[in-house]
């Protein structure tokens, strides 16, 4: 599987919500700039994942927008699901009516087993995950140039 431009920046904002989680409502402007993203894009993909009770939009002068869980609730696959759809490598996995070879192919069997690996994988780890991992490597939340 292959992370879209959409699902990688998705997975980006969900971060840096929550790195920021407990400190209130985040702009997309300052999302957007912290991970370089447009910002007309990065609303864009909000609607799928606000969609998907990822996040909460809170409106007013103080406005912005904050994850709807905690960050150790939400799993990296509630966030590609929310924004790419199904993990699997081919559509016939999910559908076995888009090839003439149907359920009778060996190749299908493999694509399936990739598409079980990936969801075990995203199952498995959640944005607090994320954050802590980022949180021992030391790294800037961004780069300096950008700071």
């Amino acid at each position: 599987m292959k992370l879209s431009a959409r699902g990688r920046h998705s997975m980006e904002a969900m971060f840096d919500l929550a790195v920021h989680f407990g400190e209130g409502p985040v702009l997309i402007r300052n999302i957007a700039m912290r991970r370089r993203i447009s910002e007309q894009y990065l609303a864009q993909l909000f609607i799928p994942l606000r969609i998907a009770g990822l996040v909460r939009s809170v409106r007013g002068a103080n406005g912005g927008f904050v994850l709807a869980k905690s960050p150790g609730e939400i799993r990296l696959s509630e966030v590609v699901k929310a924004t790419e759809g199904s993990t699997a490598p081919s559509e016939c996995v999910d559908d076995s009516r888009v090839c003439w070879k149907g359920e009778h192919c060996v190749t299908r069997d493999v694509w399936a087993e990739i598409k079980r690996a990936t969801d075990k994988i995203l199952d498995g780890i959640t944005l607090g995950d994320m954050v802590e991992r980022w949180r021992c490597s030391g790294e800037p939340e961004v780069p300096e140039e950008v700071a």
